[in-house]
């Protein structure tokens, strides 16, 4: 006899599967990132669609079979409607899931990775930066945090002169170590920024006022590292 287990989960993806069928890949508290397969949950008298729509947060059963999971029972516990009645934090979501399933390898629980998830999707409606802060933990978490307060060449502390990001290496460059070719400016204001999210001051972050050109710069710099990891 099938064994079921019953979890929560987030909802980061789904996919087609023949005329009915669909696949989800999501993150679960007791079991990580599984990808599960829906029998005929497309059909309209599907009992489990309503409760496996994509960035819910839902309780769900499955059964592990020869080849695959499949799903047995699936109810929301947070919708975060918020989310879909706003096209910039929809796509904001879209991101973090998109980055989620990118970057979280295997079957392998992780209380970090779900309470980040909890997290920011909690906190999705209240802060701009939430993509750039789940996607600096979530590096930090997955071991490729970068060390902020010493220039990775001389190892000495950050002055407050010309910094620079070196994507290859995922660090922070001094003046003096600054080679060119690859390594890119980077202002003190976006360290720190990069600091605060990795120590979770919610207290000074939500007060913070961040400027478009840091913004900017957050993206460039969080574009490159994971273009960097993608090559790895």
């Amino acid at each position: 006899m099938a064994i079921h287990y019953r979890t929560q989960a987030f909802i980061l993806k789904k996919t087609d599967l023949r005329e009915a069928d669909q696949v989800f890949t999501i993150y679960t508290k007791d079991f990580g990132k599984l990808k599960i397969l829906g029998k005929a949950i497309r059909k309209i008298k599907s009992k489990l669609r309503a409760g496996v729509e994509l960035f819910y947060l839902s309780e769900i059963e499955f059964i592990q079979g020869k080849n695959h999971k499949t799903l047995t029972d699936a109810m929301a516990i947070e919708k975060f409607k918020n989310i879909r009645e706003d096209l910039d934090k929809l796509e904001t979501a879209s991101q973090i899931a998109e980055n989620a399933d990118e970057l979280i390898k295997g079957e392998e629980k992780d209380e970090d990775i779900w309470n980040l998830l909890r997290e920011v999707f909690d906190k999705i409606n209240n802060y701009s930066l939430i993509y750039y802060y789940f996607l600096w933990n979530l590096l930090s978490i997955l071991g490729y945090q970068i060390d902020l307060y010493h220039c990775i060449g001389c190892q000495k502390k950050l002055g407050p002169g010309k910094l620079y990001f070196n994507p290859e290496e995922g660090a922070i460059v001094c003046s003096v170590c600054f080679e060119g070719s690859v390594d890119k400016e980077i202002c003190p204001e976006v360290i720190k920024i990069l600091r605060l999210f990795l120590k979770k001051d919610w207290n000074i972050l939500l007060r913070l006022k961040i400027q478009d050109s840091h913004k900017k710069a957050l993206e460039t710099i969080s574009l490159d590292f994971l273009k960097e990891l993608r090559y790895d």
